[in-house]
């Protein structure tokens, strides 16, 4: 019995071990389960809570003449482009049938956290309330992330991706909003959603029927363990420290870049610097892909900078590969400081005046060295986030007209 079971080992556990190393995804990055709905095709149903706290599926909609399928996001910098002309579109249809709802496809699992730099919020259901509200939507917002199934069901590449039907509820246009990423209004060439809605309406062929969704990727769970790796890399990235006076702080506060720099004094033997320095450390990977830097400056005696340097590499604050690259551009070695000036009258002199002196202190310099954001004590992470975020813009801007 026992070399029965060692022969037949083999040929059972082959087919389960190629199993689990088969892909998650396929080789266009979707999960298993997705399909895409042609022109003519019924719309799927879907039953999927909402920000008001009930649960929508399709039948919700069975009174407007024309209905739009959205799917969009929280986070994506295209997605936030499109927000005023998609409110503007809603309330030049409202009286007339036009039904809109927006799907959340995404799932916090596969999203890594500097994708989220055009904003201060996560793709989490938690999340869509807030960003709803910061727009002012009045439409249902549903979420879809937790098993994602109407995503697959609607085939859904992007957010956004506008999935447009009859009364009937048959598939009359899919594909983008317009042909801009831009915020701008003037940018837009080509209205494509609102073209399709219109030809409806007056009873007409609609011109362009399938168009590209422009956008960020959906973001599937499948993605969960490529946002793990990058975690684990950016943990194990090595810290460097180097030392500064107060001159050298006031070059930092001037700030003659073009980078958005959150400074932050603490100290190691300080309990509130220590509690709040995961939340700058998720800042600063949150907006990496931006015009954005933390510079920490510890309050540590300058003897005591190996030990303020093994916080930091504890705290997995290593520089990125973009961040490195900033700063040696700048001539400097690192964004982490022990200082090393006559005492902290000299610091709050050459960072900031209004600083009342405990720790921990941040704030926030604009290029040009302009601080537009301070404070001081424990920051508050989706405060601060706020801020940075307003302040870099929520939106892809277009290249600035060379002369």
């Amino acid at each position: 019995m026992k070399l029965l079971t060692a022969l037949l080992f083999p040929l059972l556990a082959g087919p389960l071990i190629r199993a689990a190393e088969a892909p998650l995804l396929d080789e266009h990055g979707n999960p298993a389960g997705f399909q895409t709905l042609e022109i003519g095709d019924a719309a799927p149903d879907f039953s999927l809570p909402g920000i008001d706290g009930r649960t929508w599926s399709l039948k919700d909609f069975a009174d407007h003449e024309v209905l739009m399928v959205l799917f969009t996001s929280n986070h994506c910098p295209t997605s936030h482009s499109i927000e005023k002309r998609l409110q503007k579109l809603r309330d030049d249809y409202r009286d007339r049938g036009f039904g809109l709802v927006a799907i959340m496809p995404n799932h916090p699992d596969g999203i890594r956290i500097d994708e989220l730099g055009y904003g201060e919020f996560n793709d989490s259901f938690e999340d869509m309330k807030p960003y709803a509200e910061l727009n002012g939507w009045d439409f249902p917002y549903l979420y879809d992330g937790e098993k994602q199934t109407t995503a697959r069901a609607y085939g859904c590449l992007a957010t956004p991706h506008v999935f447009l039907f009859d009364k009937d509820r048959r598939l009359r246009y899919a594909g983008r909003f317009d042909d801009s990423r831009f915020y701008d209004e003037s940018t837009v060439k080509s209205p494509d959603a609102r073209n399709a809605v219109e030809a409806l309406f007056a009873g007409r062929p609609i011109d362009v029927p399938l168009t590209r969704p422009m956008g960020c990727s959906t973001k599937w769970r499948e993605k969960k363990a490529q946002k793990i790796a990058v975690a684990e890399a950016w943990q194990k990235l090595p810290v460097t420290m180097d030392t500064i006076d107060a001159k050298g702080v006031a070059t930092l506060r001037a700030n003659d870049t073009d980078k958005y720099r959150l400074v932050n004094v603490w100290a190691t033997w300080c309990a509130p610097c220590v509690e709040e320095f995961p939340t700058l450390v998720s800042i600063s990977r949150q907006y990496d892909m931006r015009n954005f830097e933390l510079v920490t400056i510890s309050m540590d005696q300058p003897e005591q900078q190996e030990k303020a340097k093994a916080f930091l590499q504890k705290q997995g604050a290593g520089l990125t590969r973009n961040v490195e690259s900033s700063v040696k551009k700048e001539g400097r070695k690192t964004n982490h400081y022990v200082f090393t000036g006559a005492g902290e009258d000299e610091l709050v002199a050459a960072l900031d005046k209004d600083w009342p002196g405990p720790l921990p202190h941040t704030v926030l310099i604009a290029p040009g060295g302009e601080i537009i954001w301070r404070h001081n004590g424990v920051i508050d992470g989706a405060k601060a986030r706020s801020v940075i975020a307003t302040a870099l813009t929520r939106y892809y801007s277009p290249p600035e007209a060379k002369e």
